[in-house]
C-alpha cells in the first residue's frame, strides 16, 4: 500500500491531507519531533522523531518508497525523495519533480547565500492564503487520481 508522508512541523495543510487520504483510503504518516495532536482515524499515523536538525527529514528519506507521496516545503528533502521516485507536493500546491527540482534547489541555495551574506536582507514573507490551500487540495486530488488508479494497485 502506498503512503503519504507529511513533513509536519510547519505544514499548514495537514487537515487537507487527512480528508483527501481518508476519502481515498490511503495511509498517512505524519512525521514530527513533537507537538502534533494524534488523529483518531486509523489511516492517520503520527511518527514522533527525536529533536535535532534534519531528523524528521532523514526518517522520511529512509522510509519513503517509489510512488509514495511526500508533502513538504523543505526543498533538500524534496530532492532526496524525488531521487527515490516519490511524488512531492509543496503546501502551496506546486508539484516538484525531476524536471524542476534542480532549479528549485539552486534558487533555494542562492537565497540562502544572500540571506547569509546580508543580515539585513528581508525577503518577501509570503502569507499562506486560502488560494494556496485550494491549489494544494486540487494538486493532491489530481495527483492521487493519476497515481492511485485501480489499475495501478
Amino acid at each position: 500500500m502506498r503512503k503519504i508522508y507529511i513533513d509536519a512541523d510547519a505544514c499548514p495543510v495537514k487537515d487537507e491531507v487527512y480528508s483527501v487520504a481518508i476519502r481515498n483510503n490511503i495511509q498517512v504518516i505524519v512525521v514530527s519531533n513533537g507537538g502534533i495532536r494524534p488523529h483518531q482515524h486509523p489511516l492517520i499515523n503520527i511518527q514522533v522523531v527525536n529533536q535535532g536538525l534534519d531528523i524528521a527529514d532523514d526518517w522520511i528519506e529512509a522510509k519513503v518508497e517509489s510512488k509514495d507521496f511526500v508533502v513538504t516545503d523543505d526543498i533538500p528533502l524534496a530532492a532526496k525523495c524525488i531521487r527515490k521516485g516519490a511524488n512531492v507536493i509543496k503546501s502551496d500546491g506546486k508539484k516538484l519533480n525531476i524536471s524542476n527540482i534542480g532549479l528549485t534547489l539552486a534558487n533555494r541555495n542562492l537565497f540562502a547565500e544572500i540571506r547569509g551574506g546580508d543580515p539585513f536582507f528581508r525577503g518577501k514573507k509570503k502569507v499562506f492564503s486560502n488560494r494556496d490551500r485550494s491549489k494544494f487540495l486540487n494538486a493532491l486530488d489530481s495527483e492521487l487520481s493519476k497515481k492511485f488508479s485501480i489499475k495501478d494497485e
